[in-house]
């Protein structure tokens, strides 16, 4: 089974992942579309974060934490974050 992934941010949403786990919701139930790092008590953390913004942020995050170049960083975010829940409407 693949494991849910953020719709804000890409992130996988693993239950016990310690930084990217599910958000809440406003009745401290779990978020089913967004992580902690995104949602949190029934908002966004970063309301006005415009989709630019967060390809920049998510990217740096590849770079630094996992090792990607770059480029391929910013590829993979210019193709995958517009197409999340979130960035849709945008």
């Amino acid at each position: 089974m693949q494991e849910k992934m953020c719709e804000s941010c890409g992130a996988p949403m693993g239950e016990f992942d310690e930084m990217y786990g599910p958000g809440t919701e406003a009745d401290g139930s779990k978020s089913e579309d967004y992580c902690k790092q995104c949602y949190d008590n029934g908002v966004f953390t970063n309301p006005n974060i415009t989709l630019e913004e967060m390809i920049e942020t998510v990217a740096a995050v590849m770079v630094n934490d996992f090792g990607f170049s770059p480029e391929d960083a910013k590829e993979q975010c210019n193709a995958g974050l517009p197409t999340l829940k979130r960035w849709k409407t945008v």
